[in-house]
């Protein structure tokens, strides 16, 4: 278990074991300041092994003073923040980490994007969203949605399904454009 301080990086240890000899031992506590953590590679290759490079890599970030706070939140709130940014900011954004990269294409910032900029989101739309995904609803532009829901209606003329598929199209409404 590590602990870092403000001035200190505090390793804790214990030594498990199913002999009688180490029973008694007591936790064992490395402290060391910021400078001299940073030099101690062995403790680096033990902290490597134990907890993996992307922990050390974070802990000596952190040790020189490279605080890197979005890394921390949570995905649902980055989401959250990222629907807030204009398209050229989240195109940007994208191209920062594999994690931006991974929420800015996600279905869920889309289909909140999507939500906020519709004045009403049919069923249709959600049919629709969940074949070809929220992000390309949103870039296609009103005549190719207009010819792909003129194709599903057909599509499902044509099959035993077609009830279904007829009540979901009766009306489409994008950015507050009525199609029939």
């Amino acid at each position: 278990m590590s602990l870092l301080l403000s001035s200190q990086v505090c390793l804790r240890w214990w030594r498990i074991s199913l002999r009688n000899d180490y029973r008694l031992n007591r936790p064992g506590i490395t402290k060391e300041c910021h400078e001299d953590f940073l030099d101690d590679v062995n403790l680096h290759v033990q902290i490597a092994l134990i907890f993996g490079s992307k922990v050390l890599q974070y802990v000596t970030n952190l040790c020189n003073g490279k605080y890197d706070f979005l890394e921390r939140l949570p995905d649902p709130l980055l989401l959250h923040i990222i629907s807030y940014l204009d398209l050229e900011d989240i195109a940007r954004l994208s191209q920062t980490s594999h994690r931006f990269q991974k929420l800015c294409t996600s279905d869920k910032l889309w289909e909140q994007i999507v939500t906020v900029t519709c004045d009403t989101v049919t069923p249709g739309m959600k049919v629709l969203a969940q074949d070809i995904g929220w992000r390309q609803l949103f870039f296609t532009n009103k005549l190719q949605l207009q010819r792909q829901i003129r194709k599903r209606r057909q599509k499902a003329a044509h099959s035993p399904k077609s009830h279904a598929w007829t009540g979901l199209f009766i009306i489409f409404s994008f950015f507050g454009t009525f199609f029939i």
